[in-house]
């Protein structure tokens, strides 16, 4: 289906990533389920969403967490086991209103094709429903929250806004997140209208070429039927094959494509 961004928010470069998720948590219930990289690694935070009851799987990393249950599990060879974490110190329990009594969590451990081992937090506890099988290709979905992000930052040149104010930022990134939203519900409509074989996927920079100059006559009710349906037509011609298990080596001291603020798009 399509892949939409259902919240988005503002803060200020201090802020730190924790409190931006916990601020987001009101949007989550028991039904969803919330895939966390090694960024968001806290006690507190964990103890928050074992409170609350919402499901969760979180990337630890034995560098980062300073967790000797994490450490411990990684030198055993286990594949996967039930721990407890240090209990959360009463200031932070006080802060985001949780409990500060020890947890106990789910630990798996998934070895990539390329052969690096990854740990994995869970506080789903039925290995019957939840097999440690299935928390590599789970944990796998939130690669689309980087691509997401790919798209926004470099196709749609979020950071490029059109004006240094505060309410000119905000319009330029709510009217960026609307934009790559309607293109993902075009991009699924083209694929399930033109029966897209599983294996092939949209090329979304292609897609946002195709779209930019429709989506404003769209957004204001114009008679865009035919033209969409040409649109469409076009899309699912313009795609690449889904290979599951590739990977590709990151270059994270790689320049950013950002443009320059004297740079106004037309």
């Amino acid at each position: 289906g399509a892949e939409l961004m259902l919240a988005a928010s503002l803060y200020s470069k201090g802020e730190g990533e924790r409190q931006v998720l916990f601020e987001h948590l009101d949007r989550l219930s028991s039904s969803d389920l919330l895939l966390l990289d090694r960024g968001y690694i806290a006690t507190w935070l964990v103890a928050v969403l074992i409170h609350r009851n919402i499901p969760f799987c979180m990337r630890v990393d034995k560098n980062i967490s300073g967790w000797t249950c994490v450490r411990d599990f990684m030198k055993s060879g286990l594949h996967e086991g039930i721990v407890a974490l240090p209990a959360v110190p009463d200031q932070d329990a006080h802060d985001y209103e949780c409990p500060s009594h020890l947890v106990q969590v789910r630990l798996v451990r998934h070895t990539v094709p390329g052969g690096k081992t990854r740990i994995l937090m869970t506080n789903l506890m039925d290995t019957q429903n939840f097999p440690a099988d299935v928390f590599g290709d789970l944990y796998h979905q939130r690669w689309r929250v980087e691509e997401a992000f790919k798209r926004l930052k470099h196709r749609l040149s979020l950071e490029h806004v059109s004006g240094l104010s505060q309410q000119a930022v905000m319009q330029d990134v709510a009217a960026k997140i609307l934009c790559d939203n309607l293109q993902s519900l075009v991009c699924s409509a083209a694929s399930k209208l033109q029966n897209l074989p599983a294996d092939r996927r949209i090329l979304r920079t292609y897609a946002y070429s195709a779209l930019h100059h429709l989506i404003p006559a769209v957004l204001l009710a114009a008679r865009t039927y035919h033209t969409l349906q040409i649109v469409m037509a076009t899309l699912v011609k313009r795609t690449q094959k889904h290979r599951p298990g590739v990977s590709k080596h990151r270059n994270p001291s790689a320049t950013k494509p950002h443009k320059h603020m004297a740079f106004k798009p037309c």
